[in-house]
């Protein structure tokens, strides 16, 4: 299909080419029995090799003739993924002897979820992982006869058995494979439909070691539907299953006819129910298969994640011209009902194909696939029509995409359901083929659809005759690609997606056909190796007007420069390899070809003759320069030669040999790799790149290290495989599957194949021990599939040393190319912001999981044998090592290149803490388990303390190392090692103070703040620096050190400033300070002063009993205000202007307590507060009737004595002593004549006119000044000059 007429030129090229080689070996006669057990006769010239009669390592000659980049790409042609098992071959072989007549000799089909395929021989159902680099185990289940049906029933188009597969214990894409890959086999059903005679039979779990129990189920007599049993048509046409959740290997699956009626199983390993839940939609006898066929087409599953409705699920019938959503509940009764349908062929060609159109006779809906986000709708659409100017008939495939809206209600009118449009069109339908040859009903009814392919937007159809078409709109065209094999190669029986390894959504393409194996189709094949849809079939037929369309591919003219190309199995037969067309696609690929052409041919003269013939020069001019990173044409050259796939690695000689080749091909890389760097240095490239694409630089040398790493990881693998071997096991454990080292390679290898497709038919481990560039996926899997690796139902022991196995490897790979590193310094650039390869994301990743997983298991295995435990305390200790170093690695780079960096080095803090916690828990179990096989009965301190420090001693140094000041303070702790905690405070010295603030963090929370103050005798700068925000012990430093002017100054701020969230940084789990423990602080900071005796201890002193006097007020004054009389309060410190406005508001007594505030405070709180000073003096006033006052001296005539004696009395006076007067006990810092003098011309004097009043100014504003104001004024004056000792003493509280 779709293949080019032989060209001449060709075939003389091919005729050269066999002259000047060897000669195969004549192919045997037709009679003469195959190699396999069966020959094949007329056989054609060209097509498809037999790879059923090929040994497995004839197999591989033609892969070995593709370039070494295989990975990139590069190849246009299926891969051979994998040869079918040879029980397989055997029963096929087996049929074809006993000359077993038709075309559907053989049903087979690969389940997508599983990576299982199936196919049926005889009588025989045949399972397997087609996905293994090597299908070893294949299951083989006899079907019963009575599945079998009617012998006399003629072969019919299609095929008449049907399997579904379930996984009972489902996982995500990249890993629901891993155990199979491991032979852990996962428990799975199995459902086998006979489509023909309703025939079911289910296999519970096939992997069951010892209860493989079939169930079966045929038709009752009153179920049979309207066809009968030797008719030409399907009973069942599509079928879909699925599992209920909380049964025990439960499912249900549902089947649907040509008629329109659908049934329900519901199988258990009790048995299997079947009842019919919709009628048939044409129940005549007597229509004919054309009537019978507008019923159902196929059945579709909505992905469980979209629908909402918990245990309900939704699936889709694709009727003749409508798409109808039914709804199953999974819950006890099983319940089907059917929420709507929408037409897809009707009148508006808006929302469904428009039918009845000129020139159109019949529209056709064949197939329906849903995609996996539940999102799309694919339905393929045949179109049969006929051509008003030539008058001739043609067939239209097409494509048709709908969404899904999953949010849509549907609503129910007198119990019917109202059709509600759930769908909507994405885009006008994709023409696949516009003029196709006509086809009849059966064979288009034969056709299958499959989405979910790379490349992306893909889908593959396949036809009853066994073909495969991928079709894809890419850029601006619709481009078609057809796997298509000879007749002897039997047909494609069925098409699935390779899953990827890295949960992306889309894997290639690969069928499954009768006879010659599995096979992948690359994206590249199809998006390079596709043509524009020609005037053909989807068939293996020819086309209608086959002149007409050889006239229009000589001159059809492709847009965007791409020839016109038609790939077969021609273009990919064994003898000869057809050239891939160079299009502007294909050239726009290339990255600087002239240039790394011109390098292979330096480079390989450079190894024949050693000369480097002006190579800089050459490059330089060739722009072998200008690309950075992986485009680089070093790099790319360097890649290519670390990433060498071997030739025939598969053989069917024993291990060693196989062992033995692998060592020699990666040593084979390393000398060419060394041979590279030489030419380099020698040509003076390395000079230039290491000057100027230092990155590209660093690359090369990466892949020198991965190489020695994988070298040593070779042997390694070696040394556990002849450990095995000579140990006393069984023949089956002595085999290198057994070991957790061999599962991960197993899975690595298996990554890589499945997300490059070109590698699907080597060998997992063929593929690990060459891909030496990729050697992150090892971490990878380690950090995504280490539960398959080592299963947590195993053993304790038995996960002890494959965790062992598992940290050996990493260990012995990392420290490998670090001495790579190490001894090959001299030809690495300069490293100033460069990453290294063990510092990026997913090697920190993975040696982070199997580190978390073997402290699990450390913690866990209290009984575990002690020296299995040893050792893998060790293996973490190494780990840790390892990890520990790639984070300093990369903090360096990020610091380099002013990268933010804070998240990691929370991330590397934690990891610390916890694996240096791990470790150290473990060692102490060990000294305790040494110390009791030491000792002879008697206690020893001496002997386990000489231990412990012998065991510790490791973990001590990677704690110093890397700041692990917790392991590092336990470790002194445990041993009450004070010369040893002094030491490592003196060492380690990193930021935020280093150790020596951590030790002094601890001694706070403990509260030992006398070994805190011994070791700041010591530490002094240190401890300071410590203290230096946190006064409530930072004068008790101050203090020893004999700093009692410091002190003072300490005690006095903490004692007025002193809060809980100012010293929040270290928990004292202190209360907020109380009046009396700040009272008892101020006297401390009295003391203090004193002790100091400064110059100006006396004013230091001054302050502290004023700032003890305004403590006192605040206690009395919050007591007379209820206000403010809550707790809170009675800790914090109010600010001195509250406290007197707080007193303004008062009686008599608060109001004079407002002069003492402003009597013990400084003179620029005066100054700045010279209004509420003014305030109160106001306030005082008003304390005394002084109108009534001044009428009674009047009246009553007083004397001066009666007077002076009456004015003592009030408010004003006790004011005015207290403020101005010369042997006040309660003023402090200045005086308040310089803020408001008494007198008016007191102000003049003082030259204040500008700035204050006077006190007499402030009383003459008072209402009752005019009749009072010289009583006002007497007393003032009277209070200013009258001393304490000629009067009765004011109260005051001092």
């Amino acid at each position: 299909m779709f293949s080019p007429a032989i060209r001449k030129p060709h075939l003389l090229h091919r005729k050269d080419r066999e002259e000047a080689s060897p000669s195969p070996p004549p192919a045997a006669p037709a009679h003469s029995p195959s190699p396999r057990g069966f020959a094949i006769s007329d056989r054609p010239a060209t097509g498809t090799p037999v790879p059923w009669t090929s040994s497995s390592l004839l197999a591989r000659i033609s892969t070995s003739k593709r370039t070494d980049r295989a990975g990139e790409s590069e190849q246009i042609q299926p891969v051979h993924v994998a040869e079918f098992p040879q029980i397989v071959r055997n029963a096929q072989a087996s049929l074809l002897q006993k000359n077993f007549s038709g075309k559907n000799m053989f049903a087979g089909g690969i389940d997508k979820e599983t990576s299982l395929a199936w196919m049926i021989c005889g009588n025989e159902l045949f399972i397997w992982n087609y996905s293994a680099s090597s299908a070893k185990d294949c299951l083989v289940l006899d079907v019963p006869s009575s599945l079998i049906g009617y012998k006399d029933v003629k072969s019919l188009p299609g095929i008449q058995w049907t399997v579904c597969i379930m996984r009972w214990h489902s996982s995500g894409a990249s890993t629901r494979n891993s155990g199979d890959i491991l032979y852990r086999k996962s428990s799975t059903g199995v459902i086998l439909y006979n489509k023909r005679t309703q025939a079911v039979a289910y296999w519970p779990d096939i992997y069951a070691e010892f209860n493989k129990s079939l169930v079966l189920s045929s038709p009752g007599g009153g179920e049979v539907s309207a066809s009968d049993g030797a008719s030409d048509c399907f009973r069942f046409n599509s079928i879909i299953a699925a599992t209920v959740p909380g049964g025990t290997h439960e499912c249900i699956a549902i089947a649907s006819e040509p008629t329109g009626a659908l049934w329900l199983f519901q199988c258990s390993p009790e048995g299997i129910r079947r009842k019919k839940v919709h009628g048939d939609t044409f129940v005549d006898g007597g229509a004919d298969h054309s009537q019978k066929s507008n019923g159902g087409r196929s059945l579709a599953w909505l992905p469980n994640y979209v629908s909402s409705e918990g245990s309900d699920r939704k699936f889709f019938l694709l009727t003749n011209n409508e798409v109808q959503c039914w709804s199953i509940s999974l819950l006890h009764d099983i319940d089907i009902k059917k929420l709507g349908s929408q037409e897809i062929v009707g009148t508006d060609g808006d929302v469904s194909i428009k039918k009845d159109i000129a020139g159109q006779k019949n529209v056709w809906l064949l197939d329906m696939q849903i995609d996996e986000h539940g999102k799309e709708f694919s339905i393929l659409v045949a179109t049969f029509c006929k051509d008003r100017v030539s008058g001739s008939n043609y067939t239209q495939y097409s494509l048709l995409t709908m969404l899904y809206k999953p949010n849509q209600k549907f609503s129910y009118e007198d119990n019917a359901v109202k059709v509600e449009r759930f769908l909507e069109k994405k885009a006008p339908s994709q023409v696949i083929i516009p003029k196709a040859r006509v086809e009849d009903e059966e064979f288009l009814f034969s056709m299958r659809l499959k989405t979910g392919g790379k490349p992306s937007g893909s889908v593959i159809i396949l036809s009853g005759d066994g073909t495969a078409t991928v079709a894809i709109y890419w850029r601006g065209s619709t481009r078609l690609y057809q796997f298509d094999l000879p007749w002897d190669a039997g047909k494609v029986l069925d098409a699935s997606v390779i899953p990827s390894a890295d949960d992306r959504d889309e894997g290639a393409w690969v069928v499954i056909t009768e006879k010659a194996g599995v096979w992948a189709i690359p994206e590249k094949a199809v998006l390079v190796g596709g043509i524009e849809p020609p005037e053909r079939s989807l068939s293996r037929k020819g086309s209608c007007n086959e002149a007409v369309a050889e006239e229009k591919r000589r001159t059809q003219v492709f847009s965007a420069g791409v020839v016109p190309r038609r790939v077969s199995s021609e273009a990919w037969s064994a003898g000869e390899r057809q050239r891939p067309a160079l299009t502007g696609i294909a050239q726009q690929a290339v990255v600087d070809e002239e240039s790394e052409m011109l390098l292979n041919r330096l480079f390989h003269d450079f190894i024949i003759s050693g000369a480097v013939y002006e190579a800089l020069q050459k490059l330089r001019a060739a722009g072998a320069f200008d690309k950075e990173g992986e485009m680089n044409i070093f790099v790319r050259m360097s890649k290519s030669i670390v990433n060498t796939l071997a030739k025939h690695w598969t053989t069917t000689r024993e291990a060693e040999f196989l062992a033995s080749t692998i060592v020699s091909s990666l040593v084979e890389k390393q000398q060419k790799h060394e041979k590279f760097l030489q030419f380099l240095v020698l040509s003076k490239c390395h000079e230039e790149l290491a000057s100027k694409q230092r990155a590209a630089m660093l690359t090369i040398m990466e892949h020198g290290e991965k190489l020695s790493g994988m070298i040593q990881l070779r042997e390694l693998h070696n040394t556990l495989i002849q450990q095995r071997s000579s140990t006393h096991l069984s023949p089956q454990l002595k085999t290198q599957t057994t070991g957790a080292l061999w599962n991960l390679i197993q899975l690595v290898g298996e990554k890589a194949r499945r997300n490059t497709v070109l590698l699907m038919d080597r060998d997992n481990a063929e593929v690990f021990y060459s891909r030496i560039s990729e050697i992150e996926d090892l971490f990878y899997c380690l950090s995504h599939q280490l539960q398959y690796i080592i299963s947590r139902e195993e053993h304790p022991s038995v996960q002890m040393q494959r965790a062992l196995e598992l940290g050996n490897a990493c260990i012995t790979l990392v420290h490998a190319a670090l001495h790579y590193r190490k001894e090959h310094k001299e030809w690495y650039s300069s490293p100033e912001g460069l990453i290294t390869w063990n510092s990026h994301p997913v090697v920190r990743s993975g040696i982070w999981s199997l580190a978390a997983f073997v402290m699990e298991l450390l913690g866990e295995s209290v009984a575990a044998d002690m020296s299995m435990k040893f050792n893998l305390w060790s293996q973490l200790e190494g780990l840790t090592d390892v990890l520990l170093e790639a984070y300093i690695g990369l903090f360096t780079a990020k610091f380099e290149r002013g990268d933010e960096h804070g998240v990691l080095v929370q991330e590397y803090c934690e990891r610390r803490d916890e694996l240096l916690g791990s470790l150290y828990n473990v060692a102490k179990q060990i000294v305790e388990a040494k110390y009791q096989e030491s000792r002879d009965g008697t206690d020893n301190l001496d002997l386990k303390e000489s231990i412990f420090r012998e065991v510790i001693s490791p973990i001590l140094a990677t704690a110093k190392r890397h700041e692990g000041y917790q392991t590092l303070w336990q470790i002194c702790s445990d041993l009450n090692d004070s010369v040893l905690l002094r030491s490592l405070m003196h060492d380690s010295v990193g930021p935020h103070g280093g150790f020596s603030f951590f030790v002094f963090k601890e001694l706070v929370i403990r509260r030992h703040y006398s070994k805190l103050l011994r070791l700041g005798e010591e530490f002094q700068e240190e401890l300071a620096s410590f203290l230096k925000d946190r006064s409530d012990l930072l004068w008790l430093q101050e203090i020893c050190l004999n700093q009692f002017s410091s002190a003072s100054e300490t005690l006095h701020t903490y004692a007025l400033h002193g809060s809980p969230d100012e010293d929040a940084s270290v928990t004292t789990s202190r209360k907020p300070l109380s009046f009396a423990e700040r009272r008892h602080l101020l006297y401390l900071s009295k003391i203090a002063a004193t002790a100091g005796n400064d110059i100006d201890y006396e004013a230091k002193v001054a302050r502290i009993e004023a700032d003890l006097r305004i403590l006192k007020l605040q206690e009395e004054i919050v007591q007379h205000d209820p206000e403010y009389a809550q707790a809170k309060y009675t800790s914090t410190l109010i600010d001195p202007s509250k406290l007197i406005e707080m007193c303004l508001k008062r009686d008599q007594e608060l109001s004079l307590k407002a002069f003492e505030v402003f009597a013990s405070t400084n003179s620029s709180f005066r100054t700045s507060n010279r209004c509420l000073l003014e305030a109160c003096w106001i306030n005082a006033t008003n304390q005394d009737d002084w109108v009534k006052l001044s009428e009674a001296s009047m009246s009553e005539g007083w004397s001066d004595e009666v007077i002076q004696e009456s004015l003592q009395g009030t408010v004003l006076f006790k004011a005015s002593r207290l403020c101005y007067s010369p042997d006040s006990v309660v003023l402090y810092d200045g005086t308040f004549e310089d803020v408001l003098p008494v007198k008016k011309e007191d102000v003049h004097l003082r030259g204040l006119e500008s700035k204050c009043l006077s006190v007499e100014g402030v009383l003459m504003q008072h209402k009752d000044f005019p009749d009072a104001g010289k009583l006002m004024m007497t007393a003032v004056i009277m209070g200013k000059e009258l001393s304490y000792t000629a009067a009765e003493p004011v109260e005051m509280d001092s």
